[in-house]
């Protein structure tokens, strides 16, 4: 069996590397490594896993395989979007692999269940801090990323009250805001914008002036705590684009959107307005346990379906049992907040301004 890691890192990696790799070995199965997601599958970039390189790393961020975020055997960044699947398949039957555990997001999902149609069997494991994944409650590194943004707020807080000011701290996600959503809520934010619900820029304002207004009555500071996912757009606008990248499967990078929501309220407070990007110190550092343990169930029940050689699957969490659901099935898929989700539900019960009526 072959385990490679695709896509962005995010805590929990090597704890799945670990735990699949154990559970295979001890089943009689040789592991081998591929290097950098896919790229190791298109250029031959493997190397054997054995217990003492796995043993220690439950705890460590990033992944001990690389990965690569603009590896796509169906369309080669290297190669003027050639098609190498082929080349593929051939260098995957010269290492001897019976299959591939591959760890990703969405773009990782849909690669694997395109090479599993093809004839290299597939699993697939759910990974990213964004927790979009279709079919599956939750995935490993969110709830590290979530930790971070908590954090984050909670350390904003306290100079936005000394000041009196508006701190906005823009977080990622993607086109989906549960970091948003639930790094918010943790962080005790007193308004939340996501992807989902396109916020009016007046409804914030008025959030604002109106905390602005209460500073100095009943202990009042009159800051202002605003968390916003990177894929936010104002109602009828667009969102926020930093760059893209056309040789990438995924072109758009987002970015800026907490910034340009601070030029639309400054000029109408007294207050100052001041933004914070996280960015990718969500992708970094130690998994929490949460994450490891969600990330070695996945490891362990990955490594199951390969043993019983139920391919052309993805393992997801469902009312916290690990199961599996079809590839071709999560494939092209998203998951979003919906709507009326409780947690959005809470947040408006609370007072939270979610920037729509």
């Amino acid at each position: 069996m072959g385990i490679l890691t695709g896509g962005g890192d995010c805590p929990g990696l090597n704890a799945v590397i670990r735990a699949a790799t154990l559970e295979l070995l001890n089943a009689g199965v040789q592991v081998t490594g591929i290097e950098r997601g896919f790229l190791g599958l298109m250029r031959g970039q493997m190397r054997r896993l054995h217990t003492q390189e796995v043993d220690d790393i439950l705890d460590q961020g990033g992944t001990i395989l690389g990965t690569h975020n603009r590896a796509d055997p169906f369309h080669d960044f290297a190669r003027n979007g050639a098609d190498v699947s082929a080349q593929v398949l051939a260098c995957a039957r010269q290492a001897g692999l019976d299959g591939v555990l591959a760890i990703g997001g969405d773009g990782t999902m849909d690669i694997a269940a395109r090479l599993d149609a093809l004839g290299l069997p597939m699993i697939g494991v759910p990974k990213t801090i964004d927790n979009d994944i279709a079919l599956t409650e939750r995935t490993f590194g969110f709830d590290s990323a979530v930790a971070v943004v908590a954090e984050a707020l909670g350390r904003l807080r306290t100079t936005a009250r000394s000041h009196g000011r508006v701190m906005i701290v823009e977080t990622m996600g993607r086109y989906a805001g549960w970091i948003a959503l639930e790094g918010g809520i943790a962080g005790g934010a007193d308004a939340i914008l996501l992807p989902e619900l396109p916020f009016e820029p007046q409804r914030v304002l008025q959030c604002c002036q109106h905390r602005e207004a209460l500073a100095g009555s009943l202990g009042h500071d009159g800051s202002t705590l605003i968390c916003i996912a990177e894929g936010c757009a104002p109602a009828g606008g667009s969102m926020t684009v930093a760059h893209t990248l056309a040789d990438s499967p995924d072109p758009v990078r987002l970015g800026g959107v907490g910034e340009r929501l601070r030029a639309l309220l400054e000029p109408h407070l007294q207050s100052e307005v001041r933004t914070t990007l996280l960015g990718h110190v969500q992708r970094g550092g130690t998994p929490t346990a949460y994450d490891r343990v969600l990330a070695t169930r996945f490891g362990h029940a990955a490594a199951r379906l390969a043993v019983q050689g139920r391919f052309g699957h993805m393992v997801a969490l469902q009312a916290d049992a690990c199961i599996s659901v079809p590839l071709s099935e999560v494939a092209g898929r998203t998951r979003q907040v919906p709507p009326g989700h409780p947690l959005v539900e809470a947040a408006r019960g609370l007072g939270v301004c979610l920037g729509v009526a």
